[in-house]
C-alpha cells in the first residue's frame, strides 16, 4: 500500500465517520421535530456519507479503479447535495 492509499483511506475514514454523525444527528432532529426538510437534509448526508463509503470500498477491495471510485463518489455527493438543496425549500 503506498503513501498515496493510506492517505486516501485516512481521509475517506474521516468523511465516513463526520458523514455518518451528521446523517445520525440530523435523522435524530427529524425524529424530534417530524420536519420534511431534516428528513431531506438526513437523506442527503446520508447519500453523500454512503457515496464516499461505496468510493472506498470499490477501490480498495474490488477491482474498480480509482477513477471508476472517484465517478461513484461524485454521482452520489451530486445526488446528497440536491436532496440538501431541496431540503432547503421544503416545508
Amino acid at each position: 500500500m503506498s503513501h498515496l492509499d493510506i492517505a486516501v483511506v485516512a481521509v475517506k475514514t474521516g468523511t465516513l465517520l463526520l458523514g455518518s454523525l451528521i446523517t445520525f444527528l440530523s435523522l435524530k432532529a427529524y425524529n424530534r421535530t417530524g420536519s420534511a426538510a431534516l428528513r431531506a437534509l438526513s437523506i442527503g448526508f446520508g447519500l453523500i456519507t454512503v457515496g464516499a463509503l461505496l468510493a472506498g470500498v470499490g477501490h480498495q477491495f474490488t477491482s474498480l479503479s480509482l477513477a471508476q471510485s472517484v465517478v461513484i463518489e461524485s454521482t452520489l455527493t451530486f445526488l446528497g447535495f440536491a436532496v440538501i438543496v431541496y431540503s432547503l425549500y421544503a416545508e
